[in-house]
């Protein structure tokens, strides 16, 4: 049965006020058709995300609209130019990340991440590792993944991964590549085995977006 959307307002308002990282009173929550709409004011982007996230953890939502904004209080505030370098310096001391491809560019204290790296979760941490940064009030993730993984490496790294752990199903899963992105179908025997074929993909240079028609 479908929730109403009274209960997933109240629901969403509970994960709000369950998350530490966010102040639940500064939040206003809607909700209409399964729609959410976060709306008010916060002291970061990293509290803004947070919120964000909590409602998409909340079972029944369908869709988020935002309307939070950051208002940095005074002693967050940085000139692009000081939160550009900020975000600089945290790239290159990430060891996962290759600094030279990623490109920055910061107005109002919005950050704009550009440039190709080779893997999904180089792309990922880029935007992760500068998301509590003083003086950042969002950012918008545009690094693409360079090489372009083919049916043949994905389904490789599959076998690998579960013949490593004794697994020898690899041949009952299915693999389609279309671009970046890759989709999976067959049978598992448990939610561990589908994870394991996840981090597999995940982990083959190109992979941007699975889709998972796996059934357990």
């Amino acid at each position: 049965m479908s929730k109403s959307d009274e209960q997933i307002q109240k629901d969403v308002l509970a994960e709000l006020k369950y998350e530490p990282s966010v102040r639940a009173s500064d939040i206003g929550v809607e909700v209409k058709d399964g729609i959410v709409t976060l709306a008010g004011h916060v002291d970061s982007y990293a509290e803004k995300w947070h919120a964000e996230d909590a409602a998409q953890r909340v079972s029944g939502v369908k869709g988020i609209a935002v309307e939070i904004y950051v208002k940095l209080p005074g002693d967050f505030k940085r000139t692009d130019a000081e939160v550009a370098r900020a975000v600089k310096n945290t790239l290159e001391w990430n060891i996962f990340v290759p600094d030279d491809p990623v490109k920055v560019m910061v107005e109002d204290g919005w950050v704009t991440l550009t440039g190709t790296v080779p893997w999904e979760y180089q792309r990922r941490l880029a935007a992760t590792s500068i998301r509590y940064l003083a003086g950042v009030t969002g950012v918008s993730n545009q690094i693409v993944i360079k090489p372009n993984p083919t049916a043949a490496a994905v389904k490789s790294e599959i076998e690998d991964s579960l013949k490593r752990r004794a697994i020898q199903d690899a041949n009952a899963i299915k693999v389609e590549v279309h671009g970046h992105e890759v989709t999976l179908s067959g049978k598992v025997h448990s939610f561990a085995e589908k994870n394991l074929i996840h981090h597999a993909v995940w982990n083959s240079p190109g992979v941007l977006k699975i889709i998972d028609n796996i059934i357990v």
